[in-house]
Order: structure tokens, then sequence, then C-alpha cells
């Protein structure tokens, strides 16, 4: 694939986590044109609305409004000249509506500013990239719950500082899984809710221009008694489907900081389900696989090797989203009311943000629905320890009748000497004579049993799947571009 003028176009071979992916396509550069497109198109279509545009001069605007239309290395190419996409595209679009008809030209991007349709299309974009992350979410918790359920009381060794600690089950660890998800999702279902706001401030924040324009445009009564900016600004949150920002936001970066913050934690939940999986699929724990085909996972120079691969791929987005979500954090940092270079900063930062996380949730849903499970391999496991793992449960035991401070050091010296002599630690305290009397020889191995020691776990996995999993509640959503050939005077709120 390469761009109009034969110059490669970013095609993924180094981000292998969003190749192919839906949410690459919904910000790709066609995509991002085409939503500038449709925030000027939904400007002049509110400004239809309200009486200060000709009807017929926002239908020709819509329809001009196609990204087909236009050539996106030329517009990019272009852009080195006024640091931004958005004149080049204005006086391209210019021209295209005159060629239909000249009057409607002069409605073109009326009263605006590059930064308005840019950052309305950030947002157009955004709410698009984010119904694709969290139907992905949805999926992906789906198949943790189903894992979670099937898995209640399988047993396996839980880890801290990398190695065995006690008996949890693979049920509750799943479960863990998932709840990252639904945090994940609450966090993304907000910036869907009520944080994606259009941009509308004009030149520097005070709507001057759109002011202007609607005095000469023969709405001076409205706009001197200030009904012309409630309406505006409510028409325009009608055609888009964004909401009303309390105040222009050109230098009050919070839009992009929350959703910087919510990315990088999406990216982070699915994270540690890869992380995990990649640690269970090592060869001496092998106690999960991940699902496989033909060549996935092979090695360039070990035949015998199969890659974790889909877990590899999130891991290397949940390791970079948090980098890039600093770099649009620190853009809060604004410079008066519109910043020369700290909002350009942004827009790649954003888009590899986006694409990285959704690709990273996209592979989360073939990983989650695909894993194999080796419940006796996490068996085989917990007995390496030669029952060493519930040592915390036989010191609980025994401090009623030593002590807790006794019980402990005598089962650490227990242990030390099981472990050298390499027999179970049943045995070893069998011989005690501190533990004589107090345990059968039926009590003391049902005692040290792993699978016998797993708490609460599966009552744990039962309240975690109480919880409802990820939705997506009506809410308005921003229009999309119409359908070639066909006009829209005003969007439906309900696409």
């Amino acid at each position: 694939m390469t761009a109009p003028s034969g110059v490669p176009a970013d095609s993924g071979l180094l981000s292998p986590v969003r190749a192919g992916t839906p949410v690459e396509a919904a910000v790709s550069d066609q995509a991002w044109l085409q939503g500038m497109l449709d925030a000027e198109a939904a400007l002049v279509r509110a400004q239809a609305a309200l009486g200060t545009v000709p009807a017929q001069a926002g239908e020709t605007i819509t329809d001009a409004a196609r990204a087909e239309h236009f050539d996106i290395r030329a517009l990019a190419l272009e852009s080195r000249e006024t640091a931004n996409p958005v004149v080049g595209l204005v006086r391209a679009l210019t021209q295209q509506v005159a060629a239909v008809d000249p009057a409607a030209a002069e409605y073109v991007h009326r009263g605006s500013t590059s930064q308005d349709i840019l950052d309305t299309a950030t947002m157009l974009i955004t709410a698009r990239a984010l119904r694709l992350i969290r139907a992905d979410l949805a999926r992906a918790a789906g198949a943790l719950a189903a894992l979670a359920h099937e898995h209640r009381d399988t047993p396996m060794a839980g880890r801290t500082l990398a190695l065995q600690a006690v008996p949890t089950t693979f049920g509750l660890k799943a479960a863990g899984w998932r709840q990252l998800l639904l945090d994940a999702d609450t966090r993304l279902a907000r910036i869907l809710e009520q944080g994606l706001c259009f941009s509308l401030g004009g030149a520097a924040g005070t709507l001057a221009g759109y002011l202007e324009y609607a005095r000469i445009d023969g709405a001076a009564d409205s706009v001197a008694s200030g009904q012309y900016l409630e309406q505006l600004l409510d028409a325009f949150a009608e055609q888009t489907g964004l909401h009303r920002p309390p105040l222009p936001w050109h230098a009050l970066r919070t839009p992009l900081a929350d959703l910087a913050a919510a990315l990088a934690f999406t990216a982070g939940a699915v994270g540690k389900m890869a992380l995990d999986i990649q640690t269970l699929s090592r060869t001496e724990i092998a106690e999960v696989a991940e699902p496989s085909r033909q060549g996935r996972g092979a090695s360039s120079a070990m035949p015998h090797k199969r890659n974790p691969v889909l877990a590899t791929m999130i891991r290397s987005a949940a390791l970079q989203v948090p980098v890039i979500a600093t770099g649009l954090t620190q853009s809060l940092a604004s410079e008066d009311e519109r910043s020369g270079g700290a909002w350009h900063a942004e827009w790649q930062l954003l888009r590899e943000a986006l694409r990285l996380t959704g690709g990273a949730t996209h592979t989360a849903v073939e990983l989650a629905e695909g894993l194999t499970v080796h419940p006796q391999r996490m068996l085989h496991n917990l007995d390496l320890t030669g029952s060493r793992i519930v040592s915390e449960r036989i010191t609980a035991l025994l401090a009623p009748r030593l002590g807790k401070d006794r019980a402990k050091k005598l089962l650490t010296a227990a242990s030390t000497e099981a472990a050298r002599l390499g027999i179970p630690l049943a045995r070893v305290l069998a011989r005690l004579p501190q533990t004589s009397g107090t345990f059968t020889p039926e009590e003391l191995a049902a005692a040290c049993d792993p699978s016998r020691y797993t708490g609460a776990a599966a009552a744990l996995v039962d309240r975690a799947l109480e919880q409802a999993p990820p939705h997506q509640p009506p809410s308005r959503r921003p229009a999309l571009p119409p359908e070639p050939g066909r006009s829209v005077a005003v969007a439906d709120p309900s696409l």
C-alpha cells in the first residue's frame, strides 16, 4: 500500500499489535481527513439550522465533504507551510464546493479556526475508536468470565515475587483479569458519555468570528442578546453528537488528559493479563497456552518453539501507551490562548495511543477466547515444593498450641529441612516432637494438601461474576459522514 504520491504509508510494520485491526482503519489518515470534513460539514449545518447560512449551502458543503475528493499526501505536504492540515483542507474544500456552487463556497469554515476543526475531528475519531475498544473489552471479559466459572475450583500455585507463595485457583486469576477489563470499560464509558466535547472557540477562545459573521448574516439581535451563542453551541452539539464544553478548550486540555489516562489504564489492564499468560506459558510452568494455528509463534532460528505472540504484542502496547499518555498529559501546560507546539505534539501521540490500545484489546479477545488451560500441570506444579506451599496453614494450625512466633520458627526450620532432604513437608512434621499428638496422619496429610487451601477463592469468583459485564448504554453518537450523493441537512442524533 502506498500513498497517492508513491510515498509508503504507515503500514504497521513495526507495530504488529495494531496491524490490520479495526481501530487502525478508524484512526487512519483517511479517517482523520474525513473527521475534519465532518466537523466542517457539521458546523455549516449548525449555522444553516440557525438561519445564518443558506440551507442549500449547507447541503452543498456536506455533499462535497468526502475524503475521497482530496489528495491526502498533497494536504500533508501543504501543511508544512501552516503547521496544521486544516488550512490547506479549507482551501481545497472551498475549491471543491465552488466548482458546484460558487455562492456556497463563501460559507465554508465561516468564522472558524483550524483548532476548532481539528479538535472536533479528534473527538469524533476518538468516539469511533473507543466504541471499537469497548466492544472488544466486552468480548474479552465474556471469555474471561467463562474461564473463571469453569475453573472456579481449579487449584494452582499463587506466586509472589516470582516464587510460589500459597495456593489459589485459576478461576480467581481469570476473574481478576476480567475485573481489570471491567474497570477499563468504566473509564472509557465515562469518557464517551461525558468527556468528548466539540471545540468551538474561534481564533482565541472568544467565538468572535462566529458572532461577527452571524451579525453580518442577519442575526444581529440574537447575537446581542446572547441567544445566538447558546443556539450555536446547542446546534453544533446536535450535529456532531459531542458534548458542550464548559469553556472553549484550545489551551485547556482536560479532554485529552482524561482520555490519555483512560487509554493508559486500558492498555495496562490487558497488559496484566498478557504478562501473566506469558509467565504461565513458560516451558518450566506450562499451565496455559495461547491459541495456536499454522505458523503462529514460529521462531526464525528455532523450529521447536511456539512463542506466545498474542501476549507479546499486547504487552508491547501496554508498555508504550503509558509513555505516550505522559506526552499527552504534559500538553496541559499550554501557553496563552493557543499553543505553538504543545497542541501540534498531541496529534500523532493520540493516534498512536488509540491504535495501540485498540490493537491490544482486539488481540486480547483472541487470546482470552482461545486460551488453553492445563489443570493437571497446575496440580503438578503445586507438588513441586512437597507441600511447603501450605506452610502458612500449618503455622496457623500450630499457633494455638505453640504460639504464633514459635510456630512460625518451627515451620521455617521444617521447610528448610524438607527442601534440603527433598522430602514432603508432612514427613518432616510427622516426626517432630512439637507436633506429636496434634495431628493424626490423615489430618496432617489433609492439612498439607495444597488443593484444600485455596481460602475464599471460590466465593470471590462467585462474587466477581455477579458484577455486570461491560455494556454500551444508549448515547448520542457523533454524526457519520453521509453516503456519497446524499445530502444531510440535520444529523440524526440516534446514529
